[in-house]
């Protein structure tokens, strides 16, 4: 470091390291250098997790990080590390595990204090920098932690220890492997049912996180056995999301979770996966229940993507939107004072949308109680009946004035968009786009999400590694989850268009991940390679099967394994579905709620994955009205294939559905809905397409 504040994260990748390139503290990425240095000076490590879209990680920055007597104390006692989580999931990990064993709670700021040799002793989330609010401050914290490692070193070591080899135990699910019983679905599907409110929707308390796995695997549940108690905790928990502040009222889009049990008032920031995992849940909900409303939120997340969190020349969606503009800043530039919303809106139009939106004198906000965070508590047709109106009348107005606050909102400083380009979320949020080409009929998002697929398997797929972690700058080597998410995102963009090269590269991507994730011995992956460079510190194998905060890359991976073997009949896919699903069946009821994925991937091995092939020329209407219907339904899993004769004769369909459907008439206009190597009798009429769809659904439930 040449002064106080250049300090070696001036040059790196990551944008939230970048950010921290002007404190003065001695700073250390992740890696070798650090460890190093912390056993020549036989000092500890601290460690600070963190991300660019994190209030409390700004917080700790500005409290801590940027005091000149607290660097001062750190620069003395320990090498500092600073992480970005997104960048270093899997150091992440392994990390909230420990912090959480020893303070009961993880979280970011991760604030973790490790020997020499990367083995974690104390930590916990966010600390003021002096003594408040029943926290002790950072001050105290580094002075007391110092003073340990110098004087009870051993004590400090031997619990070092004991951690790790607990970490190393729980992660791994050594004891967890069981045979696989079809009724652990039904177990946590009513483990989920216990958490679910009833009042406000969603499940569990404040603080309120969206589940989306959870919401699928209700759905998938209903559509299944028709029982009424499914479709109403997912649709109350759609429904009060979509009404809530969490939901961005003005320009679409999800904050990452809500404060309060009403969902009114969110932290702010916006993530790709959850917006990309939640235009599913949408999809899948209008599919469901043909409600407008829902059909209304996924339109407004595609309209905030497409603004906001995607590159639209080259293709790729960025990884997230921070909550603030500045270190000062709490949620400014989402919310409203009614003065505010007064100076931009006309006389009628404010009346209107402060009754919609319950804007009054004093918000929601403790900061600055006189902000407001806009939230649905009044629908337009209650309003239009109170001031004798139509409807149709209050709809445009509220639209119009919508687009005003709107408007209005992009001229305020604009929280930091962060354009890193990440594998795993780049193909969740392509997976979903394609969702929405077939259910919304949107060709735009067809066309983008390709475009998309182009440009990922162009820069981030290695022939001899497979899929890295981050495209588009320094590339950092690929984890599971980037593996299997990219494998999901090639099936679909394969059963979207029947381009083979998509659906060949995905089976070349899964016996790679097979060969350098899997755990030969007792099933499951694990979410590192075996030949990935040394972690360094708490390099425990570690198999992911928590939902938090993506879908379980294990349960992702049973997922692509079925959907794999449903195209190749190559029977070693679905062995090692079953084999991942036993590596967890010993332990996963108790992850409830969290391993919703799982129960989501389990029933998709029992029941097989649905597949409808519709046959006839490439513009007979016929054909088009079989597709439509084909698309209405929500199945988890299904697979629709629009074969014309011409793709047919050019061999575009995978080797067991070649098998299966041979000889097929591909210039009739029909349906066939297949599971394995079993077709039902085609169908002409789209009415009877969607009664077999469900009833194949209610027949393999019952079986």
């Amino acid at each position: 470091m040449t002064t106080p504040h250049e300090n070696r994260l001036q040059h790196a990748a990551s944008p939230y390291l970048r950010s921290a390139a002007h404190q003065p503290v001695n700073w250390y990425e992740w890696g070798e250098e650090a460890f190093a240095r912390a056993r020549a000076e036989d000092k500890p490590i601290l460690l600070d997790i963190g991300a660019v879209w994190c209030h409390w990680c700004h917080v700790m920055d500005r409290e801590s990080y940027e005091n000149p007597e607290i660097a001062e104390l750190i620069n003395r006692h320990f090498i500092p590390v600073k992480v970005d989580r997104d960048e270093r999931p899997d150091v992440d990990a392994r990390y909230q595990t420990t912090v959480s064993a020893i303070s009961g709670q993880g979280g970011w700021p991760l604030t973790a204090f490790l020997t020499p040799e990367g083995m974690p002793f104390y930590g916990g989330t966010y600390f003021p920098p002096e003594d408040s609010m029943g926290r002790p401050g950072f001050k105290r914290i580094l002075t007391v932690v110092a003073e340990a490692f110098r004087s009870r070193r051993a004590d400090v070591d031997r619990s070092a220890r004991a951690l790790a080899e607990a970490v190393a135990q729980a992660e791994s699910f050594a004891e967890a492997r069981r045979r696989f019983e079809p009724e652990l679905v039904d177990r946590l599907t009513e483990s989920i049912l216990r958490r679910f409110d009833f009042r406000y929707g969603g499940f569990g308390q404040a603080p309120k996180f969206p589940h989306p796995a959870a919401v699928d695997l209700l759905l998938e549940r209903y559509q299944a056995t028709r029982e009424a108690s499914l479709l109403t905790a997912a649709e109350t928990t759609l429904e009060q999301m979509a009404r809530g502040g969490i939901y961005d009222q003005l320009a679409g889009g999800f904050h990452r979770y809500s404060v309060d049990e009403r969902w009114r008032v969110p932290h702010f920031e916006k993530m790709s996966y959850d917006n990309s995992e939640l235009l599913k849940n949408y999809l899948h909900g209008l599919q469901v229940t043909g409600k407008p409303l829902f059909r209304e939120v996924a339109e407004g997340i595609l309209a905030w993507v497409d603004e906001t969190l995607s590159d639209r020349t080259h293709g790729g969606f960025y990884a997230s939107q921070d909550a603030d503009y500045s270190l000062h800043d709490d949620g400014d530039y989402f919310t409203w004072t009614r003065t505010e919303l007064r100076a931009v809106l006309s006389e009628e139009e404010a009346q209107v949308l402060e009754r919609i939106y319950e804007v009054n004198d004093v918000g929601e906000m403790h900061h600055n109680p006189a902000k407001n965070v806009l939230w649905l508590a009044c629908p337009p047709a209650e309003v239009a009946r109170e001031l004798g109106r139509e409807e149709s009348e209050i709809h445009l107005l509220v639209a119009r004035a919508r687009g005003k606050l709107l408007a209005a909102r992009r001229q305020r400083p604009t929280p930091r968009v962060d354009t890193t380009l990440y594998t795993a979320w780049n193909a969740m949020f392509l997976s979903a786009y394609l969702e929405a080409a077939r259910v919304l009929g949107r060709e735009d998002c067809r066309a983008f999400a390709l475009q998309t697929l182009e440009r990922l398997v162009r820069d981030a797929w290695i022939e001899t590694q497979g899929f890295v972690h981050r495209f588009g700058a320094a590339p950092l080597p690929g984890l599971l989850d980037d593996q299997v998410f990219s494998i999901l995102a090639l099936l679909d963009a394969y059963e979207t268009t029947l381009d083979r090269r998509w659906f060949q590269l995905a089976e070349r991507a899964m016996r790679l991940t097979i060969e350098k994730f899997g755990d030969a011995e007792a099933g499951g992956f694990f979410d590192r390679a075996q030949d990935a460079p040394p972690l360094g510190g708490l390099d425990v194998r570690r198999k992911p099967l928590q939902d938090a905060p993506t879908p379980s890359a294990n349960s992702a991976a049973v997922v692509a394994l079925c959907r794999l073997h449903a195209l190749t009949g190559d029977p070693l896919f679905l062995e090692q579905a079953r084999r991942t699903l036993e590596a967890f069946a010993g332990v996963v009821v108790e992850y409830g709620l969290f391993a919703a994925s799982y129960g989501l991937a389990a029933t998709l091995f029992m029941r097989h994955p649905l597949q409808v092939v519709i046959t006839g020329p490439r513009e007979d209407p016929q054909a088009a009205r079989l597709e439509l219907a084909a698309h209405s339904v929500y199945r988890f899993g299904k697979a629709v294939l629009r074969v014309t004769p011409e793709q047919l004769a050019a061999g575009a369909l995978a080797p067991a559905l070649q098998q299966t459907l041979s000889p097929l008439r591909a210039d009739v206009s029909q349906a066939l809905v297949c599971v394995e190597t079993h077709c039902h009798p085609p169908v002409t009429e789209p009415e009877r397409l969607v009664a077999l769809l469900a009833e194949v659904a209610s027949s393999r439930a019952a079986g």
